[in-house]
């Protein structure tokens, strides 16, 4: 009977309770999502920069974390969005999967919008310059790591004061700027495929070639604060859509991307000017003097930032006396591929998930030794590469760690180890704009995701029997070739043109069977490949027209690798005159800025690849053993 009085009591009391207004607006209301059992402790602070603009930064950890070190990534990918992946009780499923062996340590895990992306305050520059000539104002990525490691070590009471700074690609360019004029509390740096110089050999151009799929990275960047979406353009094949569309520039013109400054940018400094020399980040820190352990990292097929990372060692290393300070690592890896399962590329399989190795065995390791004060010592490599075909992790002392050995193009499209004798000998193709090679079959769609970071591995086949490509094949190696360094192509080359482009690929032939793994038989994978603007010739800063007909020495590097190619595959030297539409056409006249190319500048053109005494072409390869070893396996 008393239970009956009081469930009736509470039912009346319940009908007494004022209700929600219908009307009441359903969104709006300040929302916190209830993490009972959460495992994680999750903040959101803006931290003050010097000149009073504020940036957004996430802050997580275990429950319970006491004396944590400090792992801080700055980036413009949405620091909101890496911290809260799923809606989840599980530190492991908030954060991206490359972060947990850190945060399950004790790891106090660190993610902030830059100033004036996302959540943060301030205006955005894309690759802001340091303060000096290029930016007047106070501040750059420098001094905003600074500020914020100034404020995490003082703010932050779970941790132990220690910071490291990492990420990959824009954010591996934050990393290294945060070396220029490091914090005290900055023990050590990850960065991983750094945007390093956007002109030589980074996102935006390749050795004066412009990299016009990066356009939708501009309309993702800059159109508004938040992410943004790729060129509104319709169609999906890229290929035909930059075809139609002209030059570079046209194709701005059409979607009116040239309201975005940081476009006009690109489009106003076509050359290797002061404003991109300034900007060169090996260069500015080889000027200073190098203070906190650093570990560069980057993707033997990196199709984004190959350049950066070995361009930052090679500026570094002569002030690194006694390998303590500095570290070159290149995995099996596409762009950031480091950061995720790293068991494959495309039809590539490698023996276990190689990027978890380095973050588990190499990363780790060596973060632990500088932010902790109890952790195992840890003897840093060098240099650590993954060697490609032998599936192994090498250890050296230096990159390269191969000896140069110079692999000749040679008559009968074959290579060999011994330098051509004839007085005058070339091969011709005609190279036609209106038929550009594409980097990839065709249609081309670039927001295929799986191509796009893959596409360096991709068979190249589809290219080797083209007209418009020569294509130089070794004899089947008879015994194992390890080539452990950058590639540098040497190509004499002439044009009947004003104007042209120079593509170089290096790469691996497999055997034509191959019943185990058929999708590997015959298969073109290219192991280092790379294009050079023929204005640029005489120097980078100074394009001038090329004289018809006459040979031009070409010197440029091919990406870092470590490639072992079994006996019985052969090695190729592709050469060819465009990458479309990767890059944008060369009109093969000099005009003298390409992103305003008219329709009547693109012409035909008769290429010739020399081979002679005078003008040997050929790719200088870092091979392990030196000639040696290069003449037991190619016999020659």
């Amino acid at each position: 009977m008393k239970r009956a009085i009081l469930v009736t009591a509470l039912l009346m009391a319940g009908t007494a309770t004022a209700q929600t207004a219908t009307m009441t607006p359903d969104i709006g209301t300040p929302f916190n999502a209830v993490t009972a059992e959460a495992d994680y402790i999750r903040r959101e602070v803006m931290i003050p920069m010097r000149d009073g603009v504020k940036l957004y930064t996430v802050i997580v950890m275990k429950k319970g974390t006491q004396d944590g070190p400090i792992l801080l990534t700055r980036t413009v990918y949405n620091a909101a969005r890496n911290t809260s992946r799923n809606p989840s009780q599980q530190i492991t499923e908030i954060l991206p999967v490359s972060d947990r062996e850190f945060v399950t340590d004790g790891y106090i895990r660190v993610y902030q919008d830059v100033r004036g992306r996302n959540k943060s305050e301030g205006d955005y520059v894309m690759t802001r310059p340091l303060k000096g000539p290029l930016n007047p104002t106070p501040v750059d990525h420098s001094t905003d790591a600074y500020d914020t490691i100034d404020w995490l070590v003082k703010n932050v009471k779970e941790s132990n004061g220690n910071v490291a700074i990492t990420g990959s690609s824009y954010p591996g360019f934050t990393s290294l700027m945060a070396l220029v004029d490091p914090h005290p509390a900055l023990k050590a740096a990850v960065p991983m495929s750094p945007m390093v110089d956007g002109w030589i050999g980074d996102d935006w151009f390749h050795n004066g070639a412009f990299r016009q799929t990066m356009l939708d990275y501009f309309t993702g960047q800059t159109a508004s604060k938040n992410d943004g979406d790729p060129v509104a353009m319709g169609r999906r094949d890229y290929y035909a859509e930059y075809l139609a569309a002209g030059s570079a520039g046209a194709y701005v013109e059409k979607y009116g991307l040239d309201q975005l400054p940081g476009v006009r940018k690109l489009m106003e400094h076509p050359a290797y000017d002061s404003w991109w020399q300034g900007q060169a980040l090996d260069k500015i820190l080889g000027g200073r003097p190098l203070t906190v352990p650093t570990m560069l990292v980057v993707g033997q097929w990196d199709q984004e930032d190959s350049y950066g990372a070995p361009a930052v060692y090679r500026a570094l290393e002569p002030k690194d006396k006694d390998n303590k300070l500095l570290s070159l690592v290149i995995g099996p890896w596409r762009h950031s591929g480091v950061n995720y399962d790293g068991s494959s590329l495309g039809v590539l399989r490698f023996a276990g998930d190689t990027g978890l190795q380095f973050r588990r065995d190499v990363m780790k390791p060596f973060l632990d030794s500088h932010l902790r004060a109890n952790a195992k010592p840890f003897d840093a490599p060098p240099v650590l590469t993954y060697a490609v075909g032998a599936d192994r992790w090498e250890r050296h002392d230096r990159f390269p760690a191969g000896e140069t050995v110079n692999l000749y193009l040679d008559d009968r499209f074959s290579l060999s180890l011994n330098a051509p004798a004839a007085k005058s000998a070339h091969d011709d193709y005609v190279s036609d704009p209106a038929h550009p090679v594409p980097f990839v079959p065709v249609p081309v769609n670039m927001r295929d995701r799986p191509m796009w970071g893959a596409w360096l591995v991709s068979d190249q086949r589809h290219a080797s029997t083209r007209p418009d490509v020569v294509a130089y094949v070794s004899a089947p190696l008879q015994a194992p070739l390890q080539i452990h360094g950058q590639p540098e192509a040497n190509l004499f080359a002439s044009t009947s043109g004003t104007d042209s482009d120079w593509v170089v690929k290096l790469i691996d032939v497999f055997p034509e069977e191959n019943s185990d793994k058929p999708e590997l038989a015959g298969l073109q994978l290219g192991i280092g490949m790379e294009i050079f603007r023929g204005r640029y010739v005489k120097g980078f800063d100074t394009p001038g027209p090329l004289t018809p007909g006459k040979a031009e020495r070409y010197r440029f590097l091919l990406p870092g690798v470590n490639h072992v190619i079994p006996a019985g595959h052969r090695l190729m030297v592709q050469v060819q005159s465009s990458w479309f539409p990767l890059y944008d056409r060369n009109p093969q006249t000099f005009v003298p800025n390409i992103f305003h190319a008219q329709s009547k500048d693109y012409v035909k053109a008769t290429q010739g690849v020399w081979r002679d005494a005078v003008r040997p072409s050929h790719i200088a390869i870092p091979v392990v053993g030196g000639a040696a070893a290069a003449k037991a396996a190619l016999g020659n």
